[in-house]
């Protein structure tokens, strides 16, 4: 037994008399350190595989973390390197050494709880019990690869996917439909087939061994049979890449069929659970519902896709037929909600995410423009103004209903309001053209010179006038002004 003569010697006489690192942090810090520098003694500029679940795992394991260094047969590294890395993981526990390009190699560290003066038995130890481990994958690796992708299709009518929307074949009969659809649209016939092709068989290696023993490899193994089978790249890379992105910060897929691909399928979830009101409440999103939704506007943005949120959900909703009920409006929502929570994270204010997301634009992937073009107005010193007079506007016309955006240039009467008309005149024209061109920025600079004309016109005009021809006329004049400033963003947003 160890003595401790006082509670604050605890951790210094456990440590010098027990050789226990009571600390969590300091004992991970150690076992940090031994990684390192088991693997400089290696060479080679070999380096630990980081894993910080994994590291934190070990050092609850371990009360004295003693790194030693361990092998096994190069024949194993035929199987592709995220089979072995994750049987050593997951099943051992141990850290598998990496080159300096990033390939598996055949050394492995371990950290032991003990540390005799003669390490081989623990290393000879830890070297016999992985080799099954090894072997085990390399037979699911060898089995998979003796059927074809396409010859295990068919078996995915076999499989539930959910009790209302029928089997794994279904469902990827669904994918492939609107992958086909996504593909002609941004790609034409090429893309729509390759598309097509790469859907069909994107979920086949479900029914493989090896993402029988290890789901986390689902899309990654059917990328290497795919390339097996002789399928071309692009097909192969989508297979494997159409789950991305899987969390966030992940990469996207590197191919636009991988992108399609990946769109169909997130799409298709997000639709079918909506339309059958699977939605996530609170922390419950069993079907990962905001990670797919966050998948398809990442995808829409960072690819800069060419194509309407609108338009992909018209895409999507038709193939389940009388199976789901049309939730496309909630479920617009929802993507727009968590393109907020996204946009806010990257610093820009509530006003400016609010102002650009009421109109919710449809194109995602300009998005960015429009809250660059926003930030922009917002530091002109016209913009409290012309947001204020633009909230006001909002009001007016809300309480007048159905207006006409037409103005009758007779009817004109006060010298306020022709100026107004004559500034919008000259000035709407240009706005509205670098609005089509996309440079939003200096669409909304140009509406700034309105501000004078806009001031002047609360200052002397009457806008309810008694007269129903000039009131419907002041409110056409407005009505003409709203919708020119607010086809960037939603300029009231802004005011105080």
């Amino acid at each position: 037994p160890v003595l401790v003569p006082h509670a604050d010697q605890y951790a210094e006489v456990l440590k010098t008399d027990g050789a226990v690192i009571a600390s969590f942090a300091e004992r991970r810090a150690e076992i940090v350190r031994q990684l390192q520098a088991a693997a400089a003694k290696v060479g080679g500029g070999v380096r630990p595989i980081e894993d910080e679940a994994l590291l934190d795992e070990v050092t609850a394991l371990v009360e004295r973390p003693n790194v030693l260094v361990c092998e096994f047969e190069k024949q194993f590294l035929d199987v592709p390197q995220q089979c072995l890395i994750l049987t050593m993981k997951a099943n051992q526990k141990y850290f598998p050494l990496l080159d300096a390009a990033g390939k598996l190699t055949n050394q492995f560290l371990v950290v032991s709880n003990i540390s005799p003066e003669d390490a081989s038995a623990v290393i000879g130890g830890n070297e016999r019990v992985v080799r099954p481990r090894l072997a085990d994958a390399k037979f699911f690796f060898d089995q998979d690869r003796k059927k074809t992708l396409e010859s295990r299709v068919d078996g995915l009518s076999k499989v539930v996917y959910h009790n209302k929307l029928g089997t794994q074949g279904e469902r990827m009969a669904r994918v492939c439909a609107i992958a086909r659809a996504i593909g002609q649209q941004l790609g034409g016939d090429l893309l729509a087939k390759q598309s097509e092709q790469a859907a069909r068989l994107a979920k086949t290696d479900l029914l493989t061994d090896m993402v029988g023993e290890f789901p986390e490899l689902q899309g990654i193994m059917g990328g290497y049979y795919a390339r097996h089978d002789g399928l071309p790249a692009e097909i192969a890379d989508a297979i494997e890449d159409h789950y991305k992105p899987r969390f966030a910060g992940d990469e996207l897929p590197r191919n636009p069929v991988g992108v399609v691909v990946a769109l169909a399928d997130k799409l298709e979830t997000l639709v079918g659970m909506f339309g059958i009101g699977n939605l996530p409440s609170g922390d419950k999103d069993p079907f990962a519902l905001r990670r797919h939704a966050l998948g398809v506007i990442r995808m829409l943005i960072e690819k800069n896709l060419a194509i309407d949120l609108s338009t992909l959900l018209a895409l999507a909703v038709p193939v389940f037929g009388d199976k789901i009920s049309d939730a496309s409006e909630p479920l617009t929502a929802f993507i727009y909600d968590r393109l907020a929570g996204g946009l806010r994270e990257q610093g820009f204010s509530a006003q400016e995410v609010d102002a650009v997301l009421a109109l919710q634009p449809q194109r995602l992937s300009d998005v960015a423009q429009r809250l660059a073009a926003v930030r922009a107005f917002a530091a002109l010193p016209e913009s409290p103004a012309l947001a204020a007079a633009n909230k006001r506007i909002g009001n007016i016309l809300k309480k007048a209903g159905e207006v006409d955006a037409h103005v009758n240039t007779g009817l004109l009467k006060e010298d306020a309001e022709k100026a107004l008309h004559a500034a919008m005149a000259r000035l709407v024209p240009e706005s509205t053209a670098q609005f089509d061109a996309g440079d939003y920025t200096a669409s909304l600079q140009t509406l700034a010179a309105l501000h004078g004309p806009v001031d002047a016109f609360f200052d002397d005009v009457m806008v309810n006038a008694e007269e129903m021809d000039l009131r419907l006329n002041r409110q056409g004049l407005l009505k003409s002004l709203h919708v020119a400033m607010n086809r960037v963003a939603d300029l009231s947003r802004l005011a105080a």
